[in-house]
């Protein structure tokens, strides 16, 4: 997988920064975080003052724009002043869903389905749909799919497992990182390993990942960083996104966006064979019965 960043389109600034965030260095994180509590403030500084408010030197913002793959620090101005000026409610909505004392069932109810559709619409921006259909496609030819993933990303990969083998795929879940390590090392080149970690920076999921990928197997991330050590180890990397608040706590955003991820897969690989896949399901529904 090349880590390089490509050139942010119009739109997808926030919500990249967001996305690489934590494997930035401490003077562009300091700057990005900035740009992202403030990004309409950002388009009307000069880069002495952007310089001064977010305690980094300029040569350090000219450095953030290149690996960010802007001309300068011009060009992201340019682009993010068109990007906080095309109408977006998301902003609004984000300040929406914060809990208040004042705050009944209902209404807790009504932030917390925003703050979902958030973090949906942020999964959407961040996707790389022509890296979704690859994976599809190689579970489609691959003979069994593998899915490593410890704590809550394990809860995620047990629920792939058990969505993709209704429909007749050779697949399985691994959740225990003595388990996964023994699995990957016996891989080979008819198998895919997915590891799922939002962070990308779970040892477990890496170890797995890695030994998977020695043993020629393909490999897939899905991570919100898109430059973590577990998106680098990945021929194919699939985005999730986490645009969420306090009413989401630490998992509950993180493992809806991930699971989203993961239905659009299941529901390319039935788009693509439907009548099998309808048979496949309805064999192991009545198996159930």
């Amino acid at each position: 997988m090349n880590t390089a960043i490509d050139a942010i389109q119009v739109g997808k600034i926030l919500d990249t920064l967001g996305s690489l965030r934590d494997s930035l260095t401490p003077s562009a994180r300091r700057i990005a975080d900035y740009v992202l509590a403030q990004p309409q403030r950002v388009t009307e500084l000069s880069i002495a003052e952007l310089s001064q408010q977010a305690k980094v030197g300029e040569a350090s913002i000219i450095r953030f724009c290149r690996v960010l793959n802007f001309k300068g620090f011009q060009d992201l101005k340019m682009k993010l002043a068109i990007e906080v000026a095309t109408p977006n409610d998301v902003e609004k909505h984000m300040l929406d869903t914060e809990l208040t004392a004042d705050d009944n069932a209902e209404h807790i109810g009504r932030k917390l389905q925003q703050t979902i559709n958030n973090v949906l619409g942020e999964t959407l921006n961040l996707l790389d749909f022509s890296e979704l259909e690859a994976v599809a496609r190689a579970f489609q030819q691959q003979k069994r799919i593998y899915f490593f993933g410890v704590g809550s990303s394990g809860i995620t990969a047990e629920d792939a497992k058990n969505k993709l083998m209704r429909i007749g795929l050779d697949v399985d879940a691994l959740t225990n990182n003595h388990f996964m390590y023994m699995k990957a090392a016996l891989l080979n080149s008819d198998d895919v390993a997915i590891g799922i970690s939002h962070s990308g920076t779970s040892k477990e999921t890496i170890k797995a990942l890695a030994l998977a990928k020695e043993c020629g197997a393909i490999t897939v991330a899905l991570t919100h960083n898109p430059l973590s050590p577990l998106a680098e180890l990945s021929d194919h990397v699939l985005i999730n996104g986490n645009r969420q608040g306090q009413l989401q706590g630490d998992s509950i955003g993180t493992k809806i966006t991930q699971l989203f991820v993961l239905d659009m897969l299941y529901t390319l690989l039935v788009r693509d064979n439907p009548e099998h896949t309808r048979q496949q399901k309805y064999k192991t529904t009545q198996a159930l019965d």
